[in-house]
């Protein structure tokens, strides 16, 4: 059988088939892993170059050595394919790429369409049907900082439709002025309309008009003696001064852009997002790109623009301070993206420098901040590496924990924890599918450790998959279960550690076991101890929020979910006839059949449900006339 051609043989062999086209190429590893993406003008010119190592950095050499196959995609246009790498990045995250470390999605401010009177709400995801978006803002504190002050000022509600429609008197909200109480009728509807289309244009950009506006309204009410209507539009004049003043920064000559600011130090990068819309700032976010430490600014400034506007729409002016590798092919890209023109721009002066200075300073001190966490966290990891006699300080440490409530709802759960903290994206829950007996913590760690390595292996080995140390919360025994399974599945040169409070269940007390030493205590006050604590503090924490979350559900999951055809409203209805479960179970067809909602038919699926000889029966009966 013929050796599969690796490194530059496999690309050679490759470039036999690529043309002379604008795309996208991906080259693979042995595992099928995708090591590398990347887009070209000309294919088969792009690739060639990868064929001459000798002028390869050592990275991109690594990368040559480790390809055994590539795939390409063709586009008709360069912008079309660096759009597609864009994609390819941020879904595969291949290991020689520059990284976006972002799996979250971003709030937004809405007003409902589907309503007599819309609803003002913060919302993620999927967007509704006919409702006013605003955005997006970097965090849900933003957006609920501003929908605060817009209480202030237009009075519009954040109710839900149906407290809305089952309120007799009117709430708090509107007893402290945040609401013009439209439940009661306390405002009619033209004028709660008018109330939306000015929280529409001030969210639009027109505050400055709108409170010229107001103001030419508030001194004609008060010539007309009108005080009362007077004061009431003095309120919502102040507003918009609240409004303006919720921010860091509020720039009166950019209506629409993001603010992109990019510092380096130390081999690392930070990226700080500042949103702003309708002219005012809608908060800020600061990213940590995962890239080599000799990678140049505009690369990863231009990697981390095509990815962070992969998912969301680019505004229509994007401000940086460093010019973007490709600027031009980029704005093209992100023109296409977002299907009207995108400007990438530097400012060298005025207000929009003053911005883009405000938010390097932000880049700057995050960056910094974030070194000196790093610095501190290498210090305890040597620590804990010297404590377990690790080769050298862990990437990457699995802490693990079970609960239940007497064999319900078991959860396991694992957190993961290194030299940045908690990297909340790798963790993961693991529901039970057991059986698990009351209290066997063993066989929930059991099968815990066997989902979680199922498809590792040692060739692994040094990925960012791989554990540097497993931390189980628990004693000798689960040391041994989960040493045994981690030799059943080929892994046993993963170190695992127990933490366990003892007999007296004090924290600062507590007992660590290591395979072939016998069990220790570490110092009340050390900080090792400290580190190891919070570690197993937070998996505890993790597992018991979803063991909480699962329990809820199967509270209130009912029997008559399973039914095919009940929904909310036939359940509803089925509960309020019957009161309960068994007594829907014990009703005869002819008394289902009653239910407001339940036709003959309906009222057939529901009594063969829950008497299957029924159904029996009646095949029978149809069977044998």
């Amino acid at each position: 059988m013929a050796e599969t051609p690796q490194g530059v043989a496999a690309i050679r062999k490759a470039l036999k088939t690529i043309p002379d086209s604008p795309g996208v190429y991906r080259m693979l590893s042995t595992k099928g892993e995708v090591l590398y993406v990347g887009k070209a003008l000309n294919l088969k010119k792009r690739v060639t170059s990868y064929t001459h190592v000798a002028r390869l950095p050592e990275r991109l050499r690594l990368m040559v050595s480790l390809t055994v196959s590539m795939e390409i995609v063709v586009t008709r246009t360069e912008a079309e394919a660096l759009l597609l790498e864009a994609n390819y990045i941020k879904r595969m995250k291949p290991r020689f790429n520059i990284l976006l470390r972002d799996d979250k999605s971003y709030p937004w401010l809405l007003l409902s369409g589907d309503h007599t009177f819309p609803r003002l709400m913060r919302q993620r995801g999927k967007p509704l049907k006919g409702a006013t978006y605003w955005g997006p803002f970097a965090s849900s504190r933003a957006v609920d900082q501003t929908i605060q002050v817009i209480q202030r000022t237009f009075m519009l509600r954040t109710c839900t439709d149906s407290v809305l429609e089952s309120r007799t008197r009117p709430c708090l909200l509107y007893q402290i002025k945040r609401c013009s109480a439209p439940c009661v009728d306390r405002i009619s509807h033209a004028e709660y309309q008018g109330l939306v289309e000015q929280t529409k244009e001030f969210l639009s950009g027109g505050g400055r008009e709108l409170q010229q506006r107001l103001t030419r309204e508030m001194e004609q009410a008060a010539e007309e003696m009108a005080f009362e209507r007077a004061a009431l539009i003095r309120d919502r004049i102040r507003g918009f001064a609240n409004l303006r003043a919720s921010g860091a920064i509020n720039p009166a000559s950019i209506q629409e852009a993001d603010v992109v600011a990019l510092w380096q130090q130390a081999g690392q990068s930070c990226i700080q997002v500042f949103f702003i819309r309708g002219g005012r700032n809608n908060g800020n976010r600061a990213f940590y790109p995962r890239h080599a430490a000799d990678e140049p600014a505009e690369d990863v400034l231009s990697a981390f623009l095509l990815q962070f506007y992969e998912d969301k729409q680019p505004p229509s002016q994007v401000l940086t301070n460093i010019e973007p590798a490709e600027q031009a092919l980029l704005g093209e890209a992100l023109t296409l993206q977002r299907g009207q023109k995108v400007q990438l721009l530097q400012p060298q002066r005025g207000e929009k420098k003053a911005v883009l200075d405000h938010a390097v300073l932000n880049a700057r001190e995050a960056l910094e901040r974030r070194l000196a966490e790093t610095a501190g966290q290498a210090v305890l990891l040597k620590k804990v590496a010297e404590l377990f006699d690790l080769p050298a300080p862990p990437k990457r440490i699995e802490v693990y924990d079970n609960s239940h409530l007497m064999g319900q709802a078991p959860y396991g759960a694992m957190i993961v924890g290194g030299p940045e903290g908690f990297v909340k994206r790798a963790y993961r829950k693991f529901s039970i599918r057991g059986p698990v007996a009351p209290g066997d913590d063993f066989g929930m760690m059991k099968e815990v450790m066997s989902r979680r390595f199922a498809q590792l292996s040692e060739a692994d080995v040094g990925s960012e998959n791989w554990p540097d140390l497993l931390l189980i919360d628990g004693g000798k025994g689960q040391v041994r279960v989960v040493r045994e399974m981690l030799v059943e599945q080929g892994l046993s040169s993963i170190p695992v550690v127990g933490i366990a409070k003892g007999v007296d269940r004090n924290a600062g007390r507590e007992w660590f076991f290591v395979e072939g030493k016998e069990p220790f205590q570490l110092p009340v006050n050390d900080a090792v101890l400290y580190y190891l604590q919070r570690l197993r503090d937070e998996a505890h924490r993790f597992v018991i929020t979803t063991h909480r979350a699962g329990r809820s559900r199967a509270l209130t999951h009912s029997g008559l979910d399973d039914i095919p055809g009940i929904g909310p409203a036939r359940k509803k209805a089925l509960l309020t006839r019957f009161g309960s479960l068994r007594h829907v179970r014990q009703a005869a067809l002819e008394e289902l059949e009653t239910v407001p909602g339940i036709n003959r038919e309906m009222a057939q699926v529901i009594y063969g449900y829950f008497h299957p000889e029924w159904v029996r029966e009646q095949s029978d009966v149809f069977r044998n006339p």
